[in-house]
């Protein structure tokens, strides 16, 4: 799933966009979001307009909900700089700023009128299936967002889908020939599956040594940090019944099940506690946060942990980041509590010793000389094909639900969709930790399922409106060009 988004990202121009409903509507409490400076500044201009930092963590911390959904709630900021999220997120910004760019100088408005409807249709600030106000400025309140900011981003959304409107184009008759053509092919198939079992592999450690001689300085220890961890409890704070029902109606949005849908007061009433117990904390660790500073209070827990650690949160980590020896942060939510941290000592990390990296290192280089030997005895199968000494497979379709053994379902999809993209008669293709050798044996065209012609059309038009915006990006990128002002959004 993630591959997949990853790799269909930048082709899928219908989905640049903040998406504001959706953002809304899959309850956003502000998981992902990232420090980017002073709220007021902008990062980058594209043509006339200005891409502001509070839309460029908007869309970041949208663009990292869909993965930590996708994920199981596995994702952490770590993974996501990894995966450069920023940058994806900056990318969409940038494109819809030339979109929008476009769309001015072709007149394209949207009225007051329109975003005020747009506004009143967003479930998650209706009750009962009407729009209520106050919710709604609940909802800015809890995000520190502006209602002219919030409105104005309706307003492009609304924008955008008026200008693609205008310019979706319908395929030809000629066009969905083609397409159903090339869906209609079929192949039957001689091959070999070749996995890490096939190989003579035997690590040898003067390689593995050598290995990270090469590149030793990336095995480096954490960076440690000493501190002094003051804790405020919120678990026997008092609520009322009537408190908890004043903050769930005030904050419903944010209470929301696995699809997003609200979730009544009842089912929200743990989740509700937790979080107006935390609320009603706040007020008792600032004023130990103000004895810890002075030296008046001091029953702080004394614990070491490496950078990152996940007895802290995201937020304190990066806090810690910025501050030095003897610094005192301001109370942050660990859980159900406050946290009051002070950095005794910071022991900065050093390069690992073999002994201490060989563990890691021998991983790497196992899995590294594995594939390499994969190829190599794959290039070899191929020189030497016997087909009968292959699986024959029958006549296959992309869009046929195959199991070619002994791949599984989606090994076999996988390795489908690259066979089918592919000029070659007989090559090898890498399929997850498998390499699969192939010749192709008989094609044939199957004549059209009465079934397929709407999906014929639906791929012909999907094809057809996917080529024609990245050829209308390519000349707005001409049109109205980016200029950057801080690092790490672009390659």
């Amino acid at each position: 799933m993630i591959s997949w988004m990853q790799k269909h990202n930048k082709y899928l121009v219908w989905t640049i966009w903040v998406a504001t409903v959706a953002f809304i509507g899959a309850g956003f409490v502000g998981w992902g979001s990232y420090n980017f400076g002073s709220k007021a500044g902008s990062v980058a201009k594209v043509g006339d307009i200005e891409i502001k930092q509070t839309k460029l963590n908007m869309v970041y911390s949208n663009l990292y909900n869909q993965y930590n959904q996708a994920m199981q709630g596995q994702l952490d900021e770590k993974t996501a700089q990894e995966m450069g999220l920023v940058k994806q997120a900056f990318a969409r910004l940038a494109t819809q700023a030339k979109i929008l760019n476009f769309a001015k100088d072709m007149g394209i408005i949207v009225s007051d009128a329109e975003v005020a409807q747009k506004l009143q249709e967003i479930r998650a600030f209706q009750k009962d299936g009407v729009f209520v106000k106050e919710i709604y400025e609940g909802y800015l309140k809890s995000q520190k967002l502006r209602a002219n900011a919030f409105e104005e981003t309706l307003r492009e959304e609304l924008i955008l889908e008026k200008t693609f409107s205008l310019l979706a184009v319908d395929t030809l008759p000629l066009e969905e020939e083609a397409i159903s053509a090339a869906m209609n092919v079929s192949d039957k198939l001689a091959y070999k599956v070749l996995t890490n079992d096939d190989l003579n592999f035997v690590t040898d450690e003067a390689k593995v040594k050598a290995y990270w001689e090469m590149q030793k300085e990336n095995f480096l220890t954490p960076q440690m940090y000493e501190l002094s961890i003051l804790w405020t409890q919120s678990k026997d704070t008092p609520v009322t019944d009537d408190e908890l029902k004043a903050h769930y109606d005030a904050n419903s949005f944010n209470y929301t099940d696995g699809t997003g849908k609200q979730l009544p007061f009842e089912e929200a009433k743990v989740l509700v506690t937790k979080d107006l117990k935390i609320k009603k904390t706040k007020k008792t660790a600032q004023k130990a946060y103000i004895a810890f500073k002075k030296g008046s209070l001091d029953n702080s827990e004394k614990i070491s942990l490496p950078m990152g650690d996940d007895q802290l949160t995201e937020e304190v980590w990066s806090a810690l980041k910025e501050k030095s020896v003897g610094d005192i942060l301001k109370p942050k939510v660990v859980g159900d509590a406050y946290a009051t941290v002070k950095i005794e000592n910071i022991v900065l990390p050093k390069v690992k010793t073999y002994e201490e990296a060989k563990k890691e290192v021998t991983v790497l280089y196992e899995n590294q000389a594995k594939k390499e030997a994969l190829l190599a005895l794959a290039e070899t199968t191929l020189e030497h094909f016997d087909q009968n000494d292959a699986i024959i497979s029958d006549f296959v379709k992309l869009e046929d639900n195959v199991n070619l053994n002994p791949l599984n379902t989606q090994e076999s999809l996988q390795f489908l969709q690259k066979l089918f993209t592919s000029s070659k008669e007989k090559g090898i293709i890498s399929v997850f930790d498998k390499v699969i050798v192939y010749n192709i044996l008989e094609q044939k065209l199957l004549p059209m399922d009465d079934n397929q012609t709407a999906l014929v059309k639906e791929t012909a038009n999907k094809l057809k409106q996917s080529t024609f915006e990245s050829n209308l990006i390519k000349m707005l990128d001409k049109q109205y060009p980016t200029e950057v002002y801080m690092g790490g959004l672009t390659n």
